[in-house]
């Protein structure tokens, strides 16, 4: 009796290490799941979508490098409805940003770009966001992207995307998208998805040094 009274007492005890160490275990593994997912990039790839670990790792797999490469030049119409070329910029450094109403993540940073503008003005940073929303042609649409950029105090120029220049620059597989080109219209940074904002503004001055 005392005999199988102490091998139930050992075999409770081993199944309390054994729940232990994989309690343990489960523990850790979460915890670094989620040190790994604040530590990635944010990346939304379409409307209503919620950002993901995995959408962001399948993403920048497939986007091309765009750095090192001549930004691909391009004409739109702003909000207030001037015409806004790439080209006639050459010169300046160009902070370019592609975003949307729906994006989350783009709003989190169109502030810190904001200030950028204001910061580096002097040296002649020119930041410029693309909407990618869809259905530009609707008024509806267009009073939204404008009602957005006036509640986030955006006063950079905001352009409405033809869906085609998207293309241009690698395909934009996920929002937001951040390319910094230097004076020569040379693309020195890229961002596919939310950076941090010390790492933005690292791509600023890289570009604003560059060349002199």
């Amino acid at each position: 009796m005392r005999n199988a009274l102490v091998g139930g007492v050992i075999v409770l005890v081993v199944a309390l290490l054994v729940w232990s160490g994989m309690h343990n275990l489960h523990t850790r593994r979460a915890e670094e799941a989620q040190q790994r997912q604040q530590q990635a990039t944010i990346a939304v790839d379409k409307p209503g979508a919620s950002a993901s670990l995995d959408a962001a790792s399948a993403s920048f797999g497939s986007a091309p490098d765009m750095r090192g490469k001549k930004a691909p030049v391009f004409t739109l119409a702003s909000l207030d409805g001037k015409t806004v070329s790439l080209a006639d910029l050459k010169g300046k450094p160009v902070l370019l940003n592609f975003w949307a109403t729906w994006c989350a993540p783009c709003k989190v940073e169109m502030p810190w770009f904001q200030e950028f503008q204001q910061k580096y003005a002097a040296q002649g940073l020119q930041v410029i966001g693309i909407n990618e929303d869809e259905d530009l042609k609707q008024d509806k649409i267009r009073q939204e992207v404008a009602d957005t950029a006036k509640k986030l105090n955006v006063s950079y120029s905001i352009l409405l995307s033809n869906h085609k220049i998207g293309d241009a620059y690698g395909g934009l597989d996920m929002l937001p998208a951040t390319f910094y080109i230097d004076k020569q219209g040379v693309i020195r940074g890229e961002a596919i998805g939310l950076a941090s904002k010390d790492e933005a503004e690292a791509n600023v001055q890289k570009i604003l040094q560059a060349g002199n």
